[in-house]
């Protein structure tokens, strides 16, 4: 067995000195802010939403406030187009509107503009909680190729692998108290003050589970890179094929 088969320790002890700590908190900073789209992935998830809320609380037609929050999420798509920027998370609100907007037009209640995006915060939640429990963290599905690192902190990684459950149980419970503020203002209360309340829980417990799977995964031990390993055994085949290729092109010079 390889030192790189060997798995990581849990470095949950103090780390030698303070430049590699330092190192992996930026690391994983970086990477959390490429999976999660940053501020401004942020600020897009919540515009729609804000939009819809707003013109609605002031002239309550459900086609004007809706119309307009589609057309702005896909203004945003074409905005990331022109600035050539990566389009996943504008296209996922684009998808998330659009789903709202025909729910809503269909049953003619402007709340159910807000109940698919509740439904789906609902089953996150629950596949946060099941996949932990399952011994895959989503968590670590999600950033695992972020890392390069794929799915070896199932096997090879075991500091790793505790971190990411301990961030999907953190994901899965604070998505599971926004369901249980949500779910009931879904029934008792109309439609401007589910949004504001929706528009107001859109970032804080977003925030707060990125907070928390920083500092955990800050704390982990460093993300074996997948994808180094491949192209050193690459390179290594590479010698050991032209050092192969040299013994027998020197055995037949030496024959001749």
């Amino acid at each position: 067995m390889t030192s790189l088969d060997k798995p990581t320790p849990d470095t949950d002890q103090p780390r030698s000195n303070d430049q590699p700590a330092a190192d992996a908190k930026a690391v994983t900073e970086a990477a959390l802010f490429e999976a999660f789209g940053g501020v401004r992935g942020m600020v897009e998830t919540v515009l729609p939403g804000l939009l819809f809320v707003t013109i609605f609380t002031v002239n309550k037609e459900l086609k004007a406030s809706a119309i307009a929050a589609l057309a702005l999420s896909l203004v945003l798509v074409v905005v990331r187009l022109i600035r050539k920027d990566t389009v996943k998370h504008a296209f996922s609100g684009v998808f998330g509107v659009a789903f709202g907007v025909v729910f809503a037009m269909m049953t003619g209640n402007a709340k159910d503009f807000y109940l698919p995006g509740m439904i789906y915060t609902l089953g996150l939640a629950l596949a946060y909680l099941i996949t932990t429990l399952a011994g895959v963290p989503l968590i670590g599905l999600i950033l695992g190729p972020v890392f390069k690192e794929n799915l070896s902190w199932r096997t090879r990684n075991p500091g790793r692998k505790k971190a990411y459950a301990k961030a999907s149980y953190a994901w899965g419970l604070i998505l599971l108290a926004k369901c249980a503020i949500l779910f009931p203002l879904y029934w008792w209360a109309d439609t401007a003050q589910l949004g504001w309340v929706l528009v107001a829980l859109k970032i804080p417990p977003f925030l707060l589970a990125v907070y928390l799977t920083w500092v955990f995964l800050a704390k982990a031990p460093p993300p074996i890179d997948v994808f180094a390993e491949m192209e050193a055994q690459e390179e290594a085949e590479k010698a050991r094929k032209d050092a192969q290729n040299a013994r027998a092109a020197e055995a037949r010079n030496h024959d001749v």
